[in-house]
C-alpha cells in the first residue's frame, strides 16, 4: 500500500493538481506540499523562460495612461515565479501566480494554476488577460 501524502489546500478557490497529491517529488518552496503559504497579489500572465531549474519568468503586460496626451501607452514587466514540479510547464503557457514570502533575492511568487494554451506569438508581443 502506498503511503499517505501530506497535501494543504491552498484556498482562494485554488485545486490543488493530482501530480502535487500523486507525486514523489520534494519541494519545501511548494505552495501544495511544501511551507509557503499563497497570500497577497493573485496574477495572470505568460511564462517567457523556463531556463531556470523549478524557477519560470512570468510576463505581465499593462496599459499605462498618459494624462497629457489622452493616450495610453504599452508596458510590461517581468516577474520571476517559484515553479512546483506538479506543472509541466513551458515556454508561451498562461500561468496564474500568487504571490507568497520572498523565497529568493527575486523570487516572490509562486505558479499555482497553469493553462496550458500555446501562445502563436512571439516572445514580446503585447497580451492581456
Amino acid at each position: 500500500m502506498k503511503s499517505m501524502r501530506w497535501v494543504k489546500n491552498v484556498g482562494l478557490g485554488i485545486k490543488t493538481p493530482d501530480a502535487a497529491i500523486e507525486g514523489t517529488y520534494v519541494d519545501k518552496k511548494c505552495p501544495f506540499t511544501g511551507n509557503v503559504s499563497i497570500r497577497g497579489k493573485i496574477l495572470k500572465g505568460l511564462v517567457t523562460s523556463t531556463k531556470m531549474k523549478r524557477t519560470v519568468v512570468v510576463r505581465r503586460d499593462y496599459l499605462h495612461y498618459i494624462k497629457k496626451y489622452r493616450r495610453f501607452e504599452k508596458r510590461h514587466k517581468n516577474i520571476h515565479a517559484h515553479c512546483s514540479p506538479c506543472f509541466a510547464v513551458k515556454e508561451g503557457d498562461i500561468v496564474t501566480i500568487g504571490q507568497c514570502r520572498p523565497l529568493a533575492k527575486t523570487v516572490k511568487f509562486n505558479v499555482v494554476a497553469h493553462e496550458s494554451q500555446r501562445a502563436k506569438t512571439g516572445k514580446k508581443t503585447f497580451r492581456m488577460f
